[in-house]
């Protein structure tokens, strides 16, 4: 009997062994490649979609793709509302520099360890990426839903 390499090998080798393909055909779907494009892909487009929002300025849009409450750096309240978003919409998005040029160039940042999280990061003045935006899976969906400033 050779030995076992690899897990795929190892769950189909259990599979088999108890007569059951469902345990493998559930495994083989989560974990294919084909997902995680989707999943990467559903970023983007969202991605696409918030970063213009803010770039123009769209209050409500951006209000919209968020989840309350908004998380803040030390120092500041929580966003509860989306009322409270749009009032306090350059507190946020013009913490330390300008989200809207930030954003222009700035792309995702993922970790595998956390799959329904994602984070953009922003320079300021001194060009050090301190401020980071922060979003997760909501649903089907992304969502914003929190602002840190890594020196607070």
């Amino acid at each position: 009997m050779k030995p076992i390499k690899s897990c795929r090998a190892l769950v189909l080798a259990g599979s088999l062994m108890l007569g059951s393909t469902a345990g493998l055909a559930g495994f083989l779907r989560a974990s294919s490649p084909e997902r995680l494009v989707q999943g990467t892909a559903s970023i983007s487009s969202f991605w696409d979609k918030f970063k213009s929002a803010v770039i123009k300025g769209d209050k409500a849009a951006v209000a919209g793709l968020s989840q309350f409450p908004i998380s803040m750096p030390y120092g500041m309240p929580t966003v509860r509302t989306k009322a409270q978003l749009i009032r306090r919409y350059r507190d946020v998005f013009n913490h330390e520099g300008s989200a809207a040029k930030c954003f222009a160039a700035a792309q995702p940042q993922t970790d595998p360890a956390r799959p329904k999280e994602f984070s953009v990061a922003c320079k300021n003045a001194a060009g050090d990426e301190v401020v980071i935006y922060s979003f997760k899976r909501v649903g089907k969906t992304w969502a914003f839903n929190g602002l840190d400033n890594i020196n607070e």
